[in-house]
């Protein structure tokens, strides 16, 4: 007949767990409260950070539709909306460049266009290079070489396309005074940032369409033979006195505008605080509250042989399960949010990325953390043979 071979000092037993789980649900009230606190926390963080991932996504939705692998532009551009025309001789420069395979002109322009009822809207107007028309989108109806047809632009089907009115190809409007036809309808991967809808045209015929300046071009786009010949590239476009960067670090560019720039990034970092700080109170002083209703519970633990570890412990197993419990119930609900708005409300920027749900699951182990210290203190404290004596 063997024995069952002791248990060593050190080991945790797991039956204090389950102990652990079954004194916190069978409070559903306090239970429940705690989740509440965690679960609003943790859509408050995602909300917010993923309201403003959406903005930055759509901020460079341009570079991300066009795909070119180095823009070269003038240094003070900061997004791709607000370029700056450089000279039209830049173009040839590059070409020239050592590593170069090839490098074309673009052009980024707004125009008016006055719709079938009189009125107006505003669009962005993309010029593609007329001979390779390098950075054009895939279409779902029409043909690409209809761009080059007298009149022709390509209208994209994004959360804009409504505010031109459902055009379909053959759709004539006037655009700055000139007859326009759509000769294609386009799919980008990203929509814009500011409610406007874009048109795809020829270079040329851009420059026709819309009003210049002395300077005509927006950016070089420049493909490299290999990826080896970028630094070469971005340091010979530097000696002319422009900028080359790739197209990682002109969304890094455009992402650090409006992160620290404007007051985006500071209303959101400040509503993400907060949306913490409230969860953290919440969770904190139920939790706390939960542990002081059960300290007769804890004392006789402790008075039977319960080390103060395991104690602890139990106190961070009860905090983590509340906390993850919550977690999941914050980002369900963030999600069917975002999903729901999205179905009314196609502008609506709000995208969850794994860094933001890094970020929460982070904030939720820090107010899990915080909330066992408070009440693990507490329990460390406890003097057994009061417990029994009152």
């Amino acid at each position: 007949m063997t024995s069952e071979p002791p248990r060593r000092p050190n080991a945790l037993n797991p039956g204090l767990f389950l102990l652990a789980l079954k004194l916190l649900v069978n409070d559903r009230t306090k239970f429940y409260a705690v989740v509440m606190g965690i679960t609003f926390s943790v859509f408050l963080i995602v909300q917010m950070t993923a309201m403003f991932a959406g903005v930055l996504q759509r901020s460079s939705s341009t570079v991300a539709n066009v795909g070119a692998t180095i823009w070269v532009m003038d240094p003070a551009v900061q997004t791709v909306s607000n370029s700056i025309p450089v000279p039209d001789y830049l173009t040839d420069a590059v070409r020239s460049m050592d590593g170069v395979r090839y490098a074309v002109p673009l052009y980024s322009g707004v125009g008016q266009v006055r719709l079938a009822d009189g009125t107006y809207q505003s669009v962005n107007v993309i010029g593609l290079d007329d001979t390779s028309l390098y950075g054009r989108p895939a279409l779902e109806k029409g043909n690409i070489a209809d761009i080059y047809a007298e009149n022709g632009f390509i209208v994209v089907h994004d959360a804009e396309f409504n505010k031109l009115d459902n055009p379909d190809v053959g759709t004539q409007f006037e655009l700055n005074d000139h007859r326009a036809v759509i000769v294609g309808i386009a799919k980008v991967a990203s929509s814009g940032l500011f409610g406007v809808p874009t048109l795809y045209t020829t270079y040329d015929r851009a420059l026709q369409y819309l009003p210049q300046t002395r300077f005509t071009t927006s950016y070089v786009l420049v493909e490299p033979k290999t990826s080896g010949d970028i630094p070469h590239i971005e340091a010979a476009v530097a000696k002319l006195g422009y900028l080359a960067l790739t197209k990682q670090q002109f969304d890094d560019r455009i992402s650090n505008f409006y992160t620290f720039k404007t007051g985006v990034g500071i209303n959101i970092m400040l509503m993400t605080v907060i949306s913490f700080i409230v969860g953290l109170s919440i969770s904190g002083q139920t939790f706390y509250t939960f542990v002081l209703e059960n300290l007769d519970k804890f004392g006789a633990l402790k008075a039977i042989g319960a080390q103060g570890r395991e104690l602890v412990y139990m106190i961070l197993f009860q905090a983590g399960f509340a906390g993850l419990v919550g977690y999941g119930f914050g980002v369900g609900l963030c999600a069917l949010v975002i999903e729901g708005a999205r179905l009314r409300m196609p502008d609506y920027a709000a995208v969850i990325t794994y860094p933001i749900l890094l970020l929460a699951f982070g904030m939720v182990l820090v107010i899990a953390g915080a909330s066992s210290f408070i009440a693990a203190r507490r329990v460390l404290s406890i003097d057994p043979f009061e417990i029994f004596r009152g």
